[in-house]
Protein backbone atom coordinates (compact mmCIF):
# COMPACT_ATOMS: atom_id res chain seq x y z
CA UNK A 1 0.00 0.00 0.00
CA UNK A 2 1.42 3.13 -1.00
CA UNK A 3 -0.28 6.68 -0.91
CA UNK A 4 -0.62 8.90 -3.75
CA UNK A 5 -0.30 13.03 -3.80
CA UNK A 6 -3.23 12.62 -5.00
CA UNK A 7 -4.56 11.22 -1.59
CA UNK A 8 -2.68 14.12 0.37
CA UNK A 9 -3.93 16.73 -1.42
CA UNK A 10 -7.21 15.65 -1.08
CA UNK A 11 -7.32 15.14 2.56
CA UNK A 12 -5.74 18.47 3.26
CA UNK A 13 -8.47 19.93 1.06
CA UNK A 14 -11.16 18.45 2.56
CA UNK A 15 -10.10 19.02 6.22
CA UNK A 16 -10.00 22.75 5.20
CA UNK A 17 -13.81 22.19 4.11
CA UNK A 18 -14.54 20.41 7.44
CA UNK A 19 -13.22 23.50 8.87
CA UNK A 20 -16.08 25.52 7.66
CA UNK A 21 -19.63 26.04 8.74
CA UNK A 22 -21.99 23.04 7.81
CA UNK A 23 -22.72 23.55 3.76
CA UNK A 24 -20.18 25.99 3.49
CA UNK A 25 -19.79 26.50 -0.80
CA UNK A 26 -15.86 27.02 -1.29
CA UNK A 27 -15.00 28.19 -4.92
CA UNK A 28 -12.11 25.66 -6.04
CA UNK A 29 -9.93 28.79 -6.68
CA UNK A 30 -9.80 30.11 -2.88
CA UNK A 31 -10.33 26.74 -1.72
CA UNK A 32 -6.55 25.57 -3.58
CA UNK A 33 -5.04 29.34 -1.95
CA UNK A 34 -6.25 28.88 1.69
CA UNK A 35 -4.63 24.52 1.32
CA UNK A 36 -1.86 25.58 -0.45
CA UNK A 37 -2.43 23.31 -3.07
CA UNK A 38 -2.56 23.57 -7.12
CA UNK A 39 -6.03 24.19 -8.09
CA UNK A 40 -5.77 22.39 -11.69
CA UNK A 41 -4.40 19.57 -9.66
CA UNK A 42 -7.24 20.14 -7.07
CA UNK A 43 -10.12 20.36 -9.07
CA UNK A 44 -9.45 16.85 -10.95
CA UNK A 45 -9.40 15.36 -7.70
CA UNK A 46 -12.26 16.97 -6.59
CA UNK A 47 -13.97 16.13 -9.67
CA UNK A 48 -13.19 12.32 -8.50
CA UNK A 49 -14.78 13.02 -4.91
CA UNK A 50 -17.78 14.13 -6.15
CA UNK A 51 -18.72 11.28 -8.47
CA UNK A 52 -18.13 8.56 -5.30
CA UNK A 53 -20.31 11.03 -2.67
CA UNK A 54 -17.90 13.05 -0.83
CA UNK A 55 -18.44 16.50 -2.33
CA UNK A 56 -21.53 18.19 -3.82
CA UNK A 57 -20.56 20.59 -6.59
CA UNK A 58 -22.39 23.81 -7.64
CA UNK A 59 -22.50 25.38 -10.64
CA UNK A 60 -23.99 29.18 -11.02
CA UNK A 61 -23.89 32.06 -8.63
CA UNK A 62 -23.06 29.94 -6.02
CA UNK A 63 -20.39 27.69 -7.57
CA UNK A 64 -17.71 25.96 -5.69
CA UNK A 65 -17.67 22.62 -3.43
CA UNK A 66 -19.11 21.37 0.00
CA UNK A 67 -19.02 18.46 1.72
CA UNK A 68 -21.69 15.96 0.74
CA UNK A 69 -22.10 14.72 4.14
CA UNK A 70 -21.35 16.13 7.93
CA UNK A 71 -17.58 15.78 8.51
CA UNK A 72 -17.97 13.22 10.99
CA UNK A 73 -19.59 10.63 8.65
CA UNK A 74 -16.91 10.93 6.00
CA UNK A 75 -14.21 8.76 6.83
CA UNK A 76 -10.15 9.24 5.75
CA UNK A 77 -10.62 4.90 5.03
CA UNK A 78 -13.61 6.59 2.33
CA UNK A 79 -11.65 9.55 1.07
CA UNK A 80 -8.39 7.46 0.54
CA UNK A 81 -10.47 4.40 -1.29
CA UNK A 82 -12.12 7.17 -3.34
CA UNK A 83 -8.98 8.29 -4.45
CA UNK A 84 -6.27 5.63 -4.78
CA UNK A 85 -8.76 2.72 -5.44
CA UNK A 86 -11.10 0.70 -3.84
CA UNK A 87 -8.26 -1.81 -3.61
CA UNK A 88 -6.30 0.43 -1.55
CA UNK A 89 -5.58 -1.63 1.22
CA UNK A 90 -5.10 -4.90 -0.47
CA UNK A 91 -2.20 -4.17 -2.51
CA UNK A 92 1.30 -5.59 -1.68
CA UNK A 93 4.01 -3.55 0.43
CA UNK A 94 5.82 -4.36 -3.02
CA UNK A 95 4.47 -1.66 -5.33
CA UNK A 96 5.59 -3.58 -8.31
CA UNK A 97 4.91 -6.74 -6.93
CA UNK A 98 0.93 -8.89 -6.79
CA UNK A 99 1.29 -11.10 -3.60
CA UNK A 100 -1.48 -12.73 -1.84
CA UNK A 101 -1.79 -15.70 0.39
CA UNK A 102 -1.33 -18.24 -2.10
CA UNK A 103 2.06 -15.63 -4.10
CA UNK A 104 2.85 -14.29 -0.51
CA UNK A 105 5.96 -11.46 -0.98
CA UNK A 106 8.55 -11.74 1.74
CA UNK A 107 6.43 -9.38 3.88
CA UNK A 108 3.34 -10.84 3.52
CA UNK A 109 2.66 -12.41 6.92
CA UNK A 110 4.32 -9.52 8.55
CA UNK A 111 2.48 -6.92 6.38
CA UNK A 112 -1.03 -8.55 6.64
CA UNK A 113 -1.92 -7.53 10.21
CA UNK A 114 -0.15 -4.43 10.10
CA UNK A 115 -2.53 -3.30 7.21
CA UNK A 116 -5.71 -4.68 9.21
CA UNK A 117 -4.40 -2.20 12.43
CA UNK A 118 -3.82 0.76 9.29
CA UNK A 119 -7.51 -0.13 7.79
CA UNK A 120 -9.32 0.08 11.05
CA UNK A 121 -7.61 3.43 12.48
CA UNK A 122 -8.38 4.80 9.01
CA UNK A 123 -12.42 3.10 9.44
CA UNK A 124 -12.66 5.07 12.46
CA UNK A 125 -10.62 9.17 11.62
CA UNK A 126 -12.70 11.36 10.24
CA UNK A 127 -12.60 14.82 8.24
CA UNK A 128 -13.81 16.18 11.70
CA UNK A 129 -11.13 14.44 12.90
CA UNK A 130 -8.87 15.99 10.54
CA UNK A 131 -9.69 19.43 10.74
CA UNK A 132 -9.55 19.21 14.57
CA UNK A 133 -5.75 18.47 14.15
CA UNK A 134 -5.48 20.84 11.75
CA UNK A 135 -6.48 23.67 13.67
CA UNK A 136 -4.50 22.40 16.70
CA UNK A 137 -1.27 22.58 14.23
CA UNK A 138 -2.04 25.73 13.17
CA UNK A 139 -2.28 27.43 16.47
CA UNK A 140 0.80 25.28 17.99
CA UNK A 141 2.86 27.32 14.39
CA UNK A 142 1.10 30.82 15.75
CA UNK A 143 2.25 30.10 19.46
CA UNK A 144 6.13 29.61 18.12
CA UNK A 145 5.98 32.92 16.30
Amino acid sequence: MKLSRESRYALVGLSVLASKPPGTVVQLALLAEEAELPAPFLSKIFQRLTRHGILSSFRGRQRGYALARPPREITVREVLEAVDGQDLFERCIFVTETCDACNPCPLHDTWTPLIASILDEMSKATLADLAVEAAEAAEAVEAAD
